[in-house]
C-alpha cells in the first residue's frame, strides 16, 4: 500500500471511531514507528487533534479528527467510490482487456477498498477471473489480511464427532 493510501486508511479509522494508537495501528496494519510518521503528517495537515489526557492510570494519548480530517476522508472516500464504479462499468460493458488495464492503474487502491467495504466482493472475484488471474497477483498478501477471516464462520456451535454436547457447568 502506498503511502497516500495508508494515510487514508489511518484517517478513515480515526473517523470510524477508533483513537487509540495501539488499536489503529493494529487496525490499519502499520507498525507504531511508521503509524508515528502518518499521524505526525496528518496532524501537519490539520486533519487530525492529538491530546495527552493524565487520568488515574497515567497519561493517555487521544487522536480525533478535526471537521477538515472529516471532510478529506469523505473526500478521499469518494475517489474510491469513482474508482470502484469505473471497475465495474468496465466489467459490465465486457471489455477484458479495459478491465485488466483499470485494475492495474487502481492496484494500489484496491486494498482501501476492500478496507471500507466499497468493493463487492462477489463482483471483485468476477472480475479476475474474467481477465484469468487470481486476486493475489494485484494485492500483496499483507494487505489481505483479514480479509477472510470470518469466511465459513455460520456462527453455529461445534458439537463433535460424537454428536454430543460439550456443556460447561463451572466444576
Amino acid at each position: 500500500m502506498n503511502e497516500e493510501n495508508k494515510e487514508t486508511v489511518v484517517l478513515g479509522i480515526i473517523n470510524h471511531r477508533i483513537f487509540n494508537f495501539e488499536k489503529i495501528s493494529r487496525e490499519a496494519r502499520v507498525e507504531p514507528k511508521e503509524l508515528e510518521s502518518i499521524l505526525q503528517r496528518l496532524e501537519n495537515s490539520g486533519w487530525i487533534i492529538v491530546t495527552e489526557k493524565k487520568g488515574w492510570r497515567g497519561v493517555k494519548i487521544e487522536i480525533k479528527p478535526t471537521e477538515d480530517g472529516i471532510r478529506e476522508f469523505e473526500r478521499q472516500l469518494k475517489i474510491l467510490q469513482e474508482k470502484w464504479n469505473r471497475l465495474e462499468n468496465s466489467y459490465k460493458s465486457g471489455n477484458r482487456q479495459e478491465l485488466e488495464q483499470k485494475l492495474k492503474e487502481d492496484k494500489s487502491f484496491l486494498p482501501s477498498m476492500m478496507m471500507f467495504g466499497i468493493v463487492d466482493m462477489m463482483m471483485f472475484s468476477m472480475m479476475f477471473s474474467m481477465i484469468g488471474t487470481s486476486m493475489g497477483s494485484f494485492i500483496p498478501a499483507e494487505d489481505m489480511q483479514g480479509i477472510d477471516e470470518d469466511v465459513g464462520n455460520t456462527g453455529e456451535s461445534d458439537l463433535g464427532d460424537d454428536g454430543g454436547f460439550d456443556i460447561d457447568i463451572g466444576f
